[in-house]
């Protein structure tokens, strides 16, 4: 006969939510994937109700260094610290300094939309949930890939960024208005954006090896370095190189994603989110009322059709809420965000129902590898069956890259054989975009260069294509390449410059089709 207490602890355990260990023999399924892909380094961390089930790094990391990755070396994690902004965000909701839905143009001086009306109507929900009617990507060449602007200069750029659709009518995932959400915590705080999450957001949530800033970054003896393929027509199909840690975004746009933390980090913060706030040490981080914020979907993202084989992935619904998005999967609910800056892509996933959450970071641009495995933990944890999903993603993403460069040496082997028609020094002078700034086009012995002024180390070849088309070359520097074309007016004058991608496809390409240059002087 059982014992009263026997029956308790049965009862008990039976109302508690059954624990499930990560997938049998994950490791050397890890370790795998990542040899199989060449990324040099990971490092993964798996939440289960409250619990830290696995915190621990793979690999090494440096390529040609036996430097390890452990559970404290930090990486890049790049557009999963938008949420990181929203939490900070969150403390001053919760500390009646702030609401969700104030005005922005009430509460940060200077800020101005192109649009007089959105400027005036633009709240700060609005700044968090990519409807302001920007295009996607807008303003992304003022910080991308490096950029020496303050906050305050984007700023001034931003009312000069035309909007691609009208306020709140659609979705277009932007950066920039992050940035401006880091200069709004600034104007309201007193402190510095770094500082503020620092003394805010990080010291609260022991997270002990995060960091907001590049010196505290590349002062962190145990932090993990970018690599990426990037010789050849479209990133992705060169060799793996290791590249310049320092050739990230701008420091000003470090709210939309230039934040670093460890397996032991984003352990932590799973379960802060988990728990709607609540830190280890029993204190809360931000309020269950803001916690419900972050996950309430505001704007509707298109789901658009998926490849053969890939059926499985296309959710009934998802949508951006505030720093993170909300979507279906499997018959569960969501809630993730991925992100990635140059050598460096992350992953960050919250199954609610389950009370589970993992992370996976990686030092290369290896999207088959957190994709793939992503969906693998998904299904584990909802009780679907394996797929080898870094197989699908493999063959899929290399199939989309072959065919970009394809496309792109079609069109490169058979332009018109027209033009120039002006003499290369024609061409030559200061052009300048409204909310870009100044690029140079300069004659050197070799030919025409072009020179992104307000871009550090942004400069390149300007070959001829056809007509009164160049195609400037950035990729030895990991940047994809872009058609330039000059106009000219009736007198024989270059009167403006645009700009497209050579190969839009690229994970790292740039949407130049927003800028439209015209000459600083007279010519």
């Amino acid at each position: 006969m059982k014992s009263r207490l026997s029956v308790a602890l049965i009862a008990l355990a039976a109302s508690c939510p059954s624990f499930a260990a990560p997938p049998a023999n994950f490791d050397q399924r890890v370790e795998q994937l990542r040899r199989a892909s060449e990324t040099p380094g990971m490092a993964i961390a798996i939440v289960e109700n409250g619990q830290t089930v696995l915190a621990r790094g793979y690999g090494v990391r440096k390529i040609g260094t036996t430097d390890p990755v452990d559970a404290d070396t930090i990486f890049m994690t790049g557009s999963t610290g938008k949420a990181v902004t929203v939490a900070a965000l969150a403390t001053l909701v919760d500390a009646g300094k702030l609401g969700w839905d104030d005005r922005v143009v009430d509460r940060l001086p200077g800020f101005q939309m192109y649009d007089s009306w959105v400027t005036r109507e633009m709240t700060v929900r609005d700044l968090l949930t990519h409807r302001s009617g920007l295009g996607l990507g807008a303003g992304d060449l003022m910080f991308v890939p490096r950029s020496k602007r303050t906050r305050a200069q984007m700023l001034e750029g931003l009312k000069h960024i035309k909007p691609a659709t009208s306020f709140r009518s659609g979705y277009a995932y932007d950066n920039i208005l992050y940035t401006v959400a880091g200069a709004l915590i600034e104007a309201v705080s007193g402190q510095s954006y770094e500082s503020y999450v620092r003394d805010h957001v990080y010291k609260p949530a022991g997270l002990l090896t995060a960091t907001s800033d590049e010196p505290g970054r590349l002062g962190t003896v145990n932090r993990a370095y970018p690599h990426g393929r990037i010789n050849g027509p479209v990133r992705g199909l060169g060799d793996l190189q290791l590249l310049d840690e320092t050739d990230q975004l701008g420091a000003a746009s470090t709210p939309a994603g230039l934040l670093a933390m460890s397996a032991n980090d984003l352990a932590k913060w799973l379960k802060i989110q988990l728990s709607h706030g609540k830190t280890e040490n029993g204190g809360q981080l931000f309020s269950e009322a803001s916690s419900a914020a972050m996950w309430n979907p505001e704007t509707i993202e298109p789901i658009g059709p998926v490849p053969p084989g890939f059926e499985a992935t296309k959710p009934m619904f998802r949508a951006y809420a505030l720093g993170w998005e909300v979507s279906e999967y499997g018959g569960a609910k969501i809630i993730s965000h991925s992100g990635g800056v140059f050598g460096f892509i992350t992953m960050v996933v919250l199954i609610p129902e389950k009370n589970v959450g993992f992370a996976i970071t990686l030092n290369a641009e290896e999207s088959a590898v957190r994709r793939g495995l992503t969906n693998e933990l998904i299904d584990h944890y909802l009780g679907r069956p394996f797929a080898d999903w870094p197989a699908k993603y493999k063959g899929l993403i290399t199939t989309m890259l072959t065919n970009a460069k394809a496309a792109v040496e079609t069109k490169a082997a058979a332009p018109a054989k027209v033009g120039p028609s002006l003499s290369l020094d024609r061409y030559a002078g200061q052009f300048k975009d409204p909310w870009y700034g100044k690029i140079t086009v300069s004659q050197g012995k070799s030919g025409l260069g072009i020179n992104f002024d307000e871009t550090p180390r942004m400069s390149g070849p300007l070959v001829h294509y056809q007509y009164d088309t160049f195609i400037a070359r950035f990729e030895d520097k990991g940047i994809e390449p872009a058609y330039v074309t000059f106009g000219i007016d009736p007198e024989g004058k270059v009167d403006r410059i645009t700009m497209k991608p050579v190969s839009p496809t690229a994970d790292f390409s740039f949407d130049y089709q927003d800028l439209n240059f015209t000459p600083v002087a007279s010519r």
